[in-house]
């Protein structure tokens, strides 16, 4: 059973059980051709955040070493930051590729939520002293919230550490998420810190 909320035409997906593949696929289906549902697009990336939106900002270190940097990098490839027992990304294997488009789909509070995004664009840089990868992607119309959250991965070649980073803007737009916005920055707080340990679990164990 979906529970819908409409709000000036947009479409916010809540779900009493699982959502199944033909759900999934249906509402990637909607909303592929829809704009980002956000003005700034673009922004992490030189991190000036639109105002209004409050920002989260989450970086702790991985390990150090070449070896630490390619394993956190393919686990970025592979979403092993939403391999949670509370998150999920669909489709499971979508690429990290500009304009794709993604699914997190969040179980919490006795239901479950889609909130498509689409990615805006990749980091793959590397100079002396440092190298760095990831991406970014904003939300589209159906989701809860409204905003853009980049994923990072950067390599100190002088230390030899290397970090996860993530940063974010972003604030609701669902009626539901407005209500229980403390709880949405409780949830935007786990996040961060259950990513951070399913990223580390994989770094140390490929």
């Amino acid at each position: 059973m979906i529970i819908a909320w409409l709000l000036c035409d947009n479409h916010f997906m809540f779900f009493l059980s699982k959502p199944t593949e033909k759900q999934i696929e249906d509402l990637i289906k909607d909303q592929s051709d829809l704009p980002f549902s956000y003005k700034d697009v673009g922004a992490t990336k030189n991190y000036e955040p639109p105002k209004g939106f409050p920002i989260n900002r989450h970086r702790k270190k991985l390990g150090t070493g070449e070896k630490i940097f390619q394993n956190a990098v393919e686990a970025i490839h592979s979403w092993q930051m939403y391999a949670l027992n509370w998150t999920q990304v669909k489709p499971e294997n979508v690429p990290i590729k500009e304009g794709e488009i993604v699914l997190t789909m969040i179980s919490h509070l006795g239901f479950w939520s889609l909130n498509p995004c689409r990615i805006i664009y990749l980091i793959d840089e590397e100079t002396e002293n440092t190298q760095k990868m990831g991406f970014a992607f904003g939300t589209l119309p159906a989701h809860s919230e409204k905003g853009e959250e980049q994923f990072l991965i950067e390599w100190n070649k002088k230390t030899d550490e290397v970090f996860y980073q993530i940063y974010a803007f972003a604030k609701p737009q669902n009626p539901l998420a407005i209500i229980a916005f403390p709880y949405v920055g409780y949830l935007q707080r786990s996040f961060a810190a259950d990513s951070f340990e399913a990223m580390l679990k994989f770094v140390n164990s490929n």
